[in-house]
């Protein structure tokens, strides 16, 4: 490599690191201001400004959201949601994913299209809680678990990894007199740990972050997730609200150590910090499954 082709090279690589440098930034400091406005004090938050860390340290807010029954019922909705929902997701999509992925099964073709069908359309709104509704599912925790049972995009991306896998895998387990149960088992998933991860992160996301079905379908406040109650608190305070109170707060000069801002900026903190806090764990695994599951050879 002579000396312009070295130049040219630092060059490419600086611009690169610069640019993604920028979008680092653009993408991480609204979560930082979030989380900043979270742990500072309510009536300086109102004052606005720029801030890379907090003015006055308080974490008031927290000792508020963690002392609401309400935050915590649905917190505690939404890990059960999430503990039960991700694995009956990954052993149906599997297993789904497992006979779609036989090219002598009878109809094959047709049960594909079948499937992929549903990707793109759908019942509609109305349609669907009639179903729902008819099934019993309404005020049930069942209508957190069973609509959004299985996904297609995820069952297509475990369908293309197995198609890929050597046939002699279950061949040989074939002549050793297994049947299909213990080869799903025994031989095809023990492989498939990287696309496996990569649907149980998704299937975390989706359930942590789901509140529209809980909103829909659900009236008790035992069954109302963590998100849902997060949308409710969002939509709770209007900026009409918001800037009585801060004009309330200059003309009384008194201290509010919590405020809605920061109630509302506190639970979107503990709504989307522990799903960010997964995906380092399984990084690995959805970047090797992403690619071997979306790619055909």
């Amino acid at each position: 490599m002579n000396e312009k082709e070295r130049i040219l090279g630092v060059a490419g690589n600086t611009v690169l690191y610069c640019f993604l440098s920028i979008v680092f930034l653009v993408t991480f400091f609204p979560f930082w201001q979030i989380f900043i406005l979270s742990i500072n004090d309510g009536s300086d938050s109102m004052r606005g400004g720029f801030m890379l860390w907090p003015r006055e340290f308080s974490l008031d807010s927290y000792v508020t959201v963690f002392s609401n029954s309400e935050i915590l019922t649905s917190l505690r909705t939404t890990i059960i949601r999430t503990l039960v929902g991700v694995p009956l997701s990954v052993i149906c999509i599997s297993m789904l994913a497992y006979v779609l992925s036989k090219r002598t099964l009878v109809g094959n073709r047709a049960l594909n299209l079948f499937f992929i069908f549903t990707m793109y359309f759908s019942g509609g709104l109305i349609p669907t809680y009639m179903v729902i509704k008819s099934l019993h599912l309404i005020d049930n925790f069942l209508v957190l678990i069973f609509p959004g049972l299985i996904n297609i995009f995820w069952m297509i991306l475990m369908r293309t990894y197995m198609e890929q896998l050597p046939k002699e895998m279950e061949e040989s387990a074939e002549i050793d007199g297994a049947n299909d149960v213990r080869i799903f088992v025994q031989v095809i998933l023990p492989v498939c740990i990287p696309v496996l991860a990569t649907i149980v992160l998704f299937s975390a996301i989706f359930h942590w972050n789901a509140w529209y079905d809980s909103y829909i379908y659900t009236y008790k406040a035992d069954l109302k997730t963590l998100q849902a109650v997060l949308v409710k608190i969002l939509n709770q305070y209007q900026t009409g609200d918001m800037l009585s109170q801060a004009q309330q707060l200059a003309n009384e000069n008194k201290r509010i150590p919590v405020t809605s801002e920061s109630i509302r900026m506190t639970v979107t903190m503990v709504a989307t910090l522990p799903i960010i806090l997964v995906y380092p764990f399984l990084q690995k695994y959805f970047l090797k499954g992403m690619l071997l599951g979306a790619v055909k050879s």
